[in-house]
């Protein structure tokens, strides 16, 4: 029995296996999907290692400081928030996903209105956060 294999060079791409033998013909055909990353999905925008003159433009140190330790909470937000994680990390993990989106301290989070998701701690974690109307950058 001969075999046959066919590939592309590109990773996610089509991949076609064709095994033959004296009678018959067989094809095989796996098909991997590229995943589109979770913040762009859920309209999340992160800015990873905040600079002081960014978070000076912001303000950030005026806003709203909330703490947490290790624990998971269900939360879903009425408005958009803007967060700077200040200790500490946490992972997302939007409503019907398996998936989650990891931020870490020095990450600027906007999250949308309406995004509900389970957030996990993992141990002590701080941010500062403020709410955002419809229009605000």
């Amino acid at each position: 029995m001969a075999s046959l294999v066919m590939a592309t060079p590109f990773p996610g791409s089509l991949t076609q296996r064709k095994k033959t033998n004296n009678l018959s013909l067989q094809r095989a055909f796996k098909v991997t999907s590229m995943q589109t990353p979770l913040e762009e999905l859920y309209n999340v925008k992160v800015e990873r290692k905040v600079s002081q003159r960014r978070l000076e433009e912001l303000g950030v140190s005026r806003w709203s400081v909330w703490k947490t330790g290790k624990c998971k909470l269900p939360w879903d937000w009425q408005v958009d928030q803007l967060v700077y994680i200040e200790e500490g990390e946490v992972r997302v993990v939007p409503e019907g996903s398996k998936r989650f989106m990891q931020f870490l301290a020095g990450d600027l989070v906007r999250y949308p209105k309406w995004l509900e998701a389970d957030l996990f701690f993992n141990g002590p974690y701080s941010e500062r956060y403020c709410f955002k109307a419809y229009g605000d950058d």
